[in-house]
This record gives C-alpha cells, structure tokens and sequence, in this order.
C-alpha cells in the first residue's frame, strides 16, 4: 500500500510547501517544525490502520465505550535528519516505544556510495508493529538496508515506511525489496541526480535542520 500525501487536498501540503520554499527553508527553527508537524500528520493517518478495542471510559456523569488502540507501535528513526518527523511522531503516539539507527552514506569513487550503520539501539520489536522515519527516500538504499536488518534480528509484525519526500526511483528500490511494507509518503519527485539527490526536492535536510556537517 502507498499513500501519497500531495495527492489529496490537506495542511500537510502546507507544510510540505515550506519546507520546499528556499528563502522560508533558512528559518532553521520553522523547519524543524514543519517536519514535526508532518510527522503529526503521518502519525494520525497511520493509526487509522491500525487496530483498535473498545473500552469503557468513567466521565463524571456516567460511561463512555470508545474505541482505543489495541498496541502501541514502536516509532524507528534514521539519525540524524530524522529527529524532527520522529518527535512529531511521539506527539501523537505517545506511548509508544523508540529506536535509532544511525545509516549514512560513505563516497567512493565514481558518484558511488555505501550505506554504513555504526549506531542500533532498540527495543525487542517482535510481533510489533513497526514505523521507519526518514524525511528523504532517495535512492531508497539506506532504507532498505535498515528494514532488512531489522527484519533479520526480529519476526516483526507489521512495516510502516514514512517519509516526506521521495524520488520515484526509490519508491520502485522500496517496493521491489520491501514488498509487505506499507509506505506513507509527502510527495514523490520524478528526478534524481547522479549525486542521489531528489529533485526539485528540497536539499539536505540533516543540514537544514541542524546545520552542515564535514
């Protein structure tokens, strides 16, 4: 299943639309913001998929049945850029269990790369249900790479993939190795340069979060 926010009309494309902007974009603070808001947005459309019991809840004036989730997921980030998404994430569930990878590309030569993880932390994920943020699916690679790797270490329930901006090449990467997955995406970009880069897309968002690294 692939939901693709830009399709439909909502504040997410608000959203989406200033974290594009280049001059609004320089605002570090607001677009931090932004990718929490949007991890907000990701956070209530996922929960309507999943599943839910009824309990009975005491108000001061008798009882209410009302229908409340019946597990919480465990929320799973990419460090760094995906900080932001991931609180707006445990804004909404926020009971939820955490996990941080730490996946980044290493050059080569020839506009090649590697996907290194140096960083794993988290809790035992079997028969969870599971949601990997990153802002940015590019070439889809780094994704991969973690989702298989937390596969191979857990029996996980169920894979939820959410990210803000992704190129159509690594939805296709994505889909053709992570099959089951259930992806929830901001926009999808056509174009990507030989440098992995999305385009018109919005630059590096590690950066523009928190700065630029050596």
């Amino acid at each position: 299943m692939i939901t693709v926010f830009s399709k439909t009309n909502s504040l997410a494309n608000h959203f989406l639309a200033e974290l594009r902007h280049i001059d609004i974009q320089n605002d570090r603070m607001r677009f931090r913001r932004n990718l929490e808001r949007l991890g907000e947005v990701f956070a209530l459309e996922i929960s309507k998929k999943m599943n839910y019991e009824e309990q009975e809840v005491v108000t001061p004036l008798g009882v209410a049945t009302v229908s409340l989730l019946s597990e919480q997921p465990v929320l799973v980030t990419i460090l760094r850029a995906g900080l932001p998404m991931h609180q707006g994430l445990m804004n909404y569930f926020d009971k939820a269990d955490s996990a941080y990878i730490s996946a980044y590309r290493k050059a080569k030569k020839n506009n090649e790369f590697e996907i290194k993880m140096e960083y794993f932390s988290t809790p035992d994920l079997t028969d969870r249900v599971i949601i990997v943020s990153d802002p940015m699916l590019a070439t889809g690679q780094s994704m991969v790479i973690v989702c298989k790797e937390l596969m191979a270490r857990f029996e996980i329930k169920e894979l939820h993939i959410a990210s803000v901006i992704a190129s159509a090449e690594g939805v296709a990467h994505v889909r053709s190795h992570l099959p089951k997955a259930c992806l929830w995406l901001g926009a999808v970009d056509e174009e990507l340069t030989s440098k992995a880069y999305i385009v018109p897309g919005l630059g590096d968002a590690g950066d523009l979060c928190f700065g630029e690294k050596l």
